[in-house]
């Protein structure tokens, strides 16, 4: 008979009384010396980690990246390398504004972060259900966010502050109506696409660069809720995506997405008509058409949520030779925070909780810091060059150099017409992208959200946010203000036009 696991203490001391405090008498007080309740105690005290500042609500799955097709003349990184190869990853989903505990259906972006386990180190691609985002410089990034969360003084969430900012702000304008449509409240997580939404780079064999956006375009097909929907989902089930996500994967109907990418040269980038790095802009499919790639299946659920997803940790910084960055200025900002926010949330030691820990030999000098779990080098040196160790560094891992633009360094933004044309492609979207469901869904989402704004300021906001939305659409504005009671004055035609 197979003997019984023991009950220990986090030092392995096996021990009895896991229900009874130690006391002086039946009915005295406790003990100071019961060691095994100080510490069942002080561990539960600190089970719940700081959440993540954004994306805290987040569903997980590991499953497969297989190769479809060759994309070897943009990039010699290795999980491309051969059609038919497959790569372990990680996949978190997650809504950006709200609190760990916070409802699937709410209206918002849908975070969509991989995690690539390959030979030569984790590549982590985090991006969003949306192709876009709503700013484009890093420094605006918290004033931001600060508007999705709440309202210092009532602590609940302001309608006024979100379309406050986005008015202040028109290069938000093609997300807000992103948002606002109904893939702002997409049905799962099996039913969304995903974007690395910046522009990365790719180097080949050749130590030849190209620009690269990437696509996941889902399987399941696109599947969206509608308002109400969502609304009556929330009150539901507030887990609904993370339930379905993992019955799906529980009957073995893995989901699926395609890997797809489009690639701009350098010298197409110098010449188009806009900044290509710009993360409010998309690059149109009929001049840059998508290229297939491989294959991503989601089919496995995570044995422990807190330690596969909840302790994950994702970062734009971590790429693998063969990918490179952009001058994307949100990109360049993020490489600095987000592993930041991972050194404050989880320790300066998170890439060796095993979730995040590389699956092949890492070597480096790094040593000490909290929850150091890996021997700490040993009595290996810890500083390089040395004269000890084998460790040496591979010139076939160097980096073609980047020509930057300009030695000019300064704090605006250029002032061309492509750069800072913040209405032509919100326009597209919805007079040629949506169809007449699809628009009559954005206006009525659209004045649902902005029916809280209140305040001294209100018509002002409302006004201001109404020449944006007449800049992009005469269409869309005017049903905008006819929904929202709004007379349209001189002075806001006057700024629409």
């Amino acid at each position: 008979m197979a003997e019984h696991k023991k009950l220990n203490t986090a030092s392995g001391r096996p021990y009895y009384e896991n229900e009874n405090s130690m006391t002086a008498g039946a009915r005295g007080p406790v003990l100071l010396q019961d060691v095994f309740l100080h510490e069942k105690m002080a561990h539960f005290n600190r089970e719940r980690i700081p959440e993540r500042v954004v994306h805290a609500k987040g569903s997980g799955a590991f499953g497969t990246f297989t190769v479809t097709n060759d994309i070897s003349k943009y990039t010699r990184a290795k999980l491309f390398n051969t059609i038919g190869k497959q790569t372990r990853v990680l996949l978190r989903f997650s809504t950006v504004g709200g609190e760990k505990g916070s409802a699937d259906t709410e209206r918002d972006p849908r975070g969509f972060a991989l995690k690539f386990y390959t030979e030569d180190g984790n590549w982590d691609l985090v991006g969003n259900n949306t192709p876009v985002f709503f700013i484009k410089d890093p420094k605006k990034f918290g004033d931001f966010i600060h508007t999705q969360k709440r309202d210092p003084r009532s602590n609940c969430k302001s309608p006024t502050m979100m379309w406050d900012y986005w008015s202040l702000n028109p290069e938000s304008l093609h997300q807000v109506l992103i948002l606002m449509s109904d893939r702002g409240t997409p049905y799962s997580y099996r039913h969304l696409n995903g974007y690395g939404s910046h522009t990365f780079s790719l180097i080949n064999a050749a130590n030849e660069r190209v620009w690269v956006k990437f696509h996941f375009k889902t399987q399941q097909g696109i599947k969206n809720f509608t308002d109400n929907e969502a609304s009556r989902m929330k009150g539901m089930d507030a887990d609904w995506a993370q339930r379905d996500l993992v019955e799906a994967i529980d009957r073995q109907e893995f989901p699926k997405w395609a890997l797809k990418i489009q690639v701009m040269t350098d010298e197409q980038a110098k010449t188009f008509r806009w900044n290509p790095f710009d993360l409010t802009k998309v690059w149109p499919h009929s001049e840059f058409p998508l290229i297939d790639v491989g294959t991503l299946e989601l089919n496995e659920v995570p044995r422990n949520y807190f330690a596969e997803v909840e302790q994950s940790a994702f970062a734009p910084a971590h790429v693998v030779d063969g990918v490179g960055y952009s001058p994307d200025k949100m990109l360049q900002g993020r490489l600095l925070s987000y592993p930041d926010a991972h050194r404050y949330r989880l320790g300066a030691n998170y890439e060796q909780i095993p979730v995040n820990r590389c699956p092949f030999a890492v070597h480096n000098y790094q040593r000490d810091g909290a929850m150091r779990v890996d021997g700490n080098g040993g009595s290996d040196p810890n500083y390089w060059p040395n004269s000890f160790d084998d460790i040496q560094v591979d010139p076939a891992y160097k980096e073609p150099a980047q020509v930057l633009e300009s030695t000019l360094a300064d704090w605006y933004d250029r002032n061309g017409a492509g750069d800072n044309d913040h209405y032509s492609q919100p326009g597209a979207l919805f007079d040629k992208v949506m169809n007449d469901e699809d628009r009559a869904h954005t206006i009525n989402n659209i004045v649902g959200a902005m029916k809280g704004i209140s305040g001294p300021k209100r018509i002002d906001i409302i006004n201001r946010q109404l020449c944006h939305f007449f800049r992009a659409s005469v269409p869309l504005g005017l049903g905008v203000a006819q929904g929202l009671g709004v007379e349209i004055t001189p002075e806001v035609m006057q700024h629409a036009g």
